[in-house]
């Protein structure tokens, strides 16, 4: 096999490789998603047709800190456990802290698009928070993969 072939073969698997893994993510991902905007949006609004909002209604950012923190715990064990269950660190405690530490990031990531819609541009409709928490999400998210990647889910 000439040194062309060998080298495209070995793209081609390395393609193959992170295109299986960010579909595995993608899906984790997905979940995380529905948990925490649907987990923002009972908190703030309430059910759909109540007139009354949710519990936190007054207190939006931190029902953003609290849905997506209840996201990340889903997210972590989804990621450990199936997209990264060949490369995660034999140390649970320092994987924790690391996954813990790059989700705080995104936290703040989240909420702060959330700040900056409620109290920069004084936006505070169901659609202006849902436009502001999808994208803060895609940057958490971009983040979030690139972190977990280098940082958090080595191979020990």
């Amino acid at each position: 096999m000439s040194v062309l072939a060998s080298v495209a073969l070995r793209a081609r698997d390395a393609v193959r490789g992170v295109w299986r893994e960010v579909t595995k993510f993608g899906v984790v991902g997905a979940l995380a998603f529905v948990v925490d905007n649907g987990g923002y949006n009972l908190l703030v609004f309430g059910l759909p047709g109540g007139s009354e909002g949710g519990v936190m209604r007054e207190l939006p950012v931190q029902a953003s800190v609290l849905a997506t923190g209840a996201a990340a715990l889903l997210s972590w064990a989804g990621n450990r456990y199936w997209t990264y269950r060949h490369r995660h660190r034999e140390k649970l405690t320092q994987e924790l802290v690391l996954f813990l530490l790059a989700n705080l990031v995104g936290v703040a990531i989240t909420a702060g698009t959330v700040y900056a819609s409620r109290h920069l541009l004084g936006l505070g409709s169901v659609l202006s928070d849902n436009v502001a928490r999808v994208f803060g999400w895609v940057l958490a998210t971009l983040f979030r993969f690139f972190a977990y990647r280098r940082y958090v889910f080595v191979a020990p």
